[in-house]
């Protein structure tokens, strides 16, 4: 019997619940924000490619090269250029080793990448000076990274809150209303791209790469407040 009677009000309370829930006043609403944050490690990455001399004495034909520039000569005065420009070998990692089919008929040419650790996006303009592009398939912007990431993700989601709370209040007293108290919180999917990406860029300036100096991440968050009189 008691049985009976536990499990009748357990259904009771049960209605009741979903009687407030279907009856419950409430705003919804999504609050975002943008977080601009300065790197403290930016990844330099540069392809270099084996080459024929004769690409370059402006009058051979394709089907004329046949003197090709070896992968170690190029890596070799790279490695060099980059230390004149006071990058420490510690900073230069290889990426990847590929090759890559001329033409038909031809040899396979060797190429390898690799990423350059700065902290400082001078250093680019400093590489730029000393390096010689003939042995250069590409070199662009790649990853961007800053010790205090994790920090900034949080004021970042913080600030959308905020943001969400704001509107949320506006909107409902607008109404002659007034905000009561958070009943839900989901975070949305952030787009959090890095605006970076620059390829196949061989610049004098470095101020070129003005745009790509920062890292730009946007949060969003939807938000659940109830409604009270």
């Amino acid at each position: 019997m008691k049985t009976k009677v536990l499990l009748s009000a357990i259904c009771l309370l049960a209605i009741f619940s979903l009687q407030a829930q279907t009856n419950e006043r409430y705003i919804e609403v999504t609050g975002t924000s943008e977080i601009e944050i300065v790197p403290d490690k930016i990844h330099y990455l540069i392809e270099i490619r084996e080459y024929f001399e004769e690409e370059f004495d402006g009058k051979s034909k394709p089907e004329e090269y046949r003197t090709k520039v070896p992968l170690p000569k190029i890596e070799q005065g790279l490695r060099e250029a980059l230390a004149q420009a006071g990058i420490p070998q510690k900073a230069i990692r290889t990426q990847e080793i590929g090759d890559y089919w001329r033409q038909q008929g031809q040899d396979f040419l060797v190429s390898k990448q690799f990423d350059i650790t700065l902290t400082d996006f001078n250093q680019i303009n400093e590489i730029i000076k000393h390096i010689d592009t003939k042995g250069i398939h590409t070199m662009r912007i790649g990853e961007l990274e800053n010790k205090d990431m994790l920090a900034y993700h949080q004021k970042g989601k913080i600030e959308a809150l905020k943001a969400a709370q704001r509107k949320a209040t506006y909107l409902v007293e607008a109404l002659g209303k007034r905000l009561g108290d958070v009943i839900r919180i989901v975070e949305k999917d952030n787009d959090n791209a890095y605006l970076f990406t620059q390829s196949n860029v061989i610049s004098s300036d470095a101020a070129s790469f003005d745009k790509f100096r920062t890292i730009k991440k946007n949060y969003s968050m939807l938000v659940r407040f109830e409604i009270i009189d």
